[in-house]
C-alpha cells in the first residue's frame, strides 16, 4: 500500500473514528483543521516508527514534517 494511503487510513481510523465520509486533503494542515492535537502528534510519531521502521528525533518534531499527509509522506520517504 502506498505511503500516503497508509498514513491517511491511520489518521481516519485513529482521529476521525473510521468515518466513511471523512475527507482530508493531502496538503491540509492536520493541526489547523483540528484533526490532530499535540497528543495526536505523538500518536502519529509512534505509528510512523512502528509502521515504517524509522526513528523520529526530537528535532524532527516540526510542522514541516508532520502537519499534513503530504508532509508526513515526504518525511517518511526521506527517512527510509
Amino acid at each position: 500500500m502506498e505511503t500516503k494511503q497508509k498514513i491517511r487510513d491511520f489518521i481516519i481510523e485513529t482521529f476521525l473514528f473510521g468515518a466513511d465520509d471523512a475527507q482530508i486533503e493531502d496538503g491540509e494542515s492536520l493541526l489547523e483543521s483540528g484533526v490532530v492535537d499535540s497528543t495526536g502528534v505523538l500518536e502519529l510519531v509512534a505509528f510512523l516508527e512502528s509502521e515504517f521502521g524509522l526513528e523520529v528525533k526530537d528535532e524532527e518534531l516540526v510542522p514541516e514534517n508532520l502537519d499534513s499527509i503530504d508532509n508526513l509522506a515526504g518525511f517518511v520517504q526521506r527517512k527510509i
